[in-house]
């Protein structure tokens, strides 16, 4: 019997469930009013919600090899992927390989870098009082705004931005989750997550690209104090929504709990789908009356794909860079070279 909590479990597949559904509905955002709507009340909470889980799951960050760990989880997955899209880039967009930076993110690997520098960071807030290093999180995060030389290289931007859901995260124990699945907090939850699908669809002009965190002020057409108080007012919105999912996250095991453990596959993987989706004629083909049904659909069965056993199996020594596979081949590829020399 697995001495998992299902809670945790049912929490990031259904979010890894939302990253690729709203990437899918990116290409439709133009031009359906509802699927844009969707975009940004999506938006505003799935990845904030991933980032505060990873900062609950890092209270062992005291324990010895804690860092050298997370390295290996998230540095090397990082360097293979990046790679390996750069190279499909250049198969589908005919991208020079000589282009490859890699301390410029591609599209969604931000993710991996930004977590490895939170769990560093944490090493240096948790000298502070919580309160202290939450609101010095939260400055940062304001301030970086104004820095327009802070962007997607290395990440920096959203590794400051996204830093105070992480630190939150960190500091939320098992009984805040417990206090949150009262009857009348997940009424007021469901209030909450309407309201904000309500906001978002009569502020359909407002530029989504605030969400992402990863440009400065200047370049989302934003001067003097209006930036920092746009992005304060979106932090206000993402702790909010973020806590109304989490209620409503349920507690016991589904069937789709056992999928929770492999949402850095789904994370990884996905992206050369949808890639190929946006890039080929079905974006076009597909009837608007029938859009968000298709896309719901398709994103489950994503999902659940690239969550079983079989993808896990073929992908692992890729997304978890087991070292015994690359050792394998190393010897494989010297043993090959000792003959031809004979």
């Amino acid at each position: 019997m697995s001495s998992r909590n299902a809670y945790y479990d049912n929490a990031k597949f259904l979010l890894i469930f939302l990253v690729v559904f709203g990437h899918l509905i990116q290409s439709f955002i133009e031009t359906n009013k509802i699927i844009l709507t969707l975009y940004h009340s999506i938006y505003v909470f799935h990845m904030p919600a991933f980032i505060l889980i990873s900062g609950f799951f890092a209270k062992g960050f005291n324990q010895k090899g804690y860092l050298q760990k997370v390295a290996k989880k998230l540095i090397l997955p990082y360097l293979i992927f990046q790679g390996i899209y750069s190279f499909f880039y250049y198969v589908i967009k005919g991208e020079e390989l000589s282009s490859l930076n890699p301390l410029d993110p591609h599209w969604s690997l931000w993710f991996l870098i930004s977590l490895f520098c939170w769990n560093c960071m944490i090493y240096v807030f948790t000298k502070l009082q919580a309160y202290a290093a939450i609101v010095l999180s939260l400055i940062l995060g304001l301030g970086v705004g104004y820095i327009n030389e802070i962007n997607s290289f290395l990440s920096l931007s959203r590794t400051f931005v996204f830093f105070p859901l992480f630190l939150v995260g960190f500091y939320l124990n098992q009984e805040h989750f417990q206090n949150m699945k009262v009857l009348h907090v997940k009424l007021i939850s469901v209030v909450v997550m309407v309201s904000t699908f309500t906001l978002f669809y009569y502020l359909s002009d407002f530029n989504y690209q605030w969400l992402f965190g990863s440009k400065p002020y200047e370049m989302l057409g934003a001067f003097g104090v209006s930036g920092p108080i746009i992005r304060l007012a979106l932090y206000s919105l993402s702790f909010v929504t973020t806590l109304a999912f989490l209620t409503l996250v349920p507690s016991r095991r589904l069937f789709f709990t056992k999928w929770g453990t492999s949402t850095l596959y789904v994370y990884l993987l996905h992206g050369f789908f949808v890639k190929l989706f946006r890039s080929s004629e079905l974006v076009h083909l597909i009837d608007r009356s029938q859009q968000l049904l298709l896309l719901l659909i398709v994103s489950m069965f994503l999902t659940m794909m690239l969550s079983s056993r079989l993808i896990r199996k073929l992908t692992q020594p890729f997304v978890e860079a087991k070292s015994n596979f690359w050792k394998q081949q190393l010897k494989d590829i010297t043993g090959s070279r000792r003959l031809q020399n004979r």
